[in-house]
């Protein structure tokens, strides 16, 4: 959960944040976290009132899908083949996206699968193996090619969430790129993720990410061919009078 500690670097002049992203800092940072929940959210929920950040995290993703007729509740439709960049240990994975998969689908390929990318192999040994996952790439964002067999689906829908701020600009338009590439005709990707307060781009230096503003988001996704259907920012975070969360908006994405 990249820049939950709030722990920012204004760089000066036309210097872009995200030209100082190192990917070596970076995996090293998350290399030192706990492969648990508690690691993933940046141990948020150790602090007073915090600790159902992941149960209202996923119950927000929840209430954001079921308005494009994605659920497991009736009526809403389940997934074939699902791709979650920057999976973790799972805990979307196991929390949201499993849930929405299709048992048998129509053409009897089986059931469905959540094909995951996380560059960690610490948190992809928490994966290896569990009901509904199906393949699972040990690396980054910016290294993950789509491997579309002969006869398989494409992907119903992608989800990104808390970590693209580890990429460039040009990794994350190239990412999204592919992911669009490899979308079914009615798929939708999702990116979730943290952005400024101000709408300026803003560097952390503890885990070597970037938290971007608004106008940055637009951009990316404009010049990745996508189009934002839907955005909408995740309510019901707690906060105290000494602690608060940074906006975390939600951008459903179509070609």
């Amino acid at each position: 959960m990249s820049g939950t500690n709030n722990v920012f670097t204004q760089l000066s002049g036309s210097t872009p944040a995200d030209a100082s992203i190192s990917k070596e800092h970076g995996l090293a940072y998350w290399e030192s976290v706990s492969a648990d929940e508690n690691g993933m959210l940046g141990g948020i929920p150790t602090f007073a009132g915090f600790a159902n950040t992941s149960k209202i995290d996923l119950q927000g993703s929840r209430n954001f899908l079921a308005k494009f007729g994605i659920g497991s509740k009736p009526g809403l439709r389940r997934c074939k083949r699902i791709l979650e960049g920057g999976a973790g240990v799972g805990r979307i994975t196991e929390g949201l996206l499993t849930e929405l998969l299709v048992d048998e689908n129509e053409e009897g390929k089986g059931p469905g699968k959540v094909d995951v990318v996380e560059p960690i192999a610490k948190f992809t040994a928490k994966l290896q193996g569990k009901k509904g996952v199906g393949k699972v790439y040990v690396m980054g964002l910016e290294e993950w090619v789509p491997e579309i067999g002969e006869g398989e689906n494409k992907y119903d829908l992608v989800w990104t969430q808390w970590c693209v701020g580890h990429l460039t600009d040009e990794q994350l338009v190239a990412y999204l790129q592919r992911c669009k590439s490899a979308l079914a005709e009615d798929g939708l990707i999702v990116i979730k993720e943290n952005t400024t307060v101000l709408g300026n781009d803003e560097f952390d230096k503890e885990d070597s990410s970037v938290t971007r503003g608004e106008a940055t988001f637009q951009k990316v996704f404009q010049k990745a061919g996508l189009k934002v259907v839907k955005a909408e920012f995740q309510k019901g975070f707690p906060q105290t009078r000494t602690m608060k969360l940074l906006p975390v908006r939600m951008y459903a994405l179509k070609p």
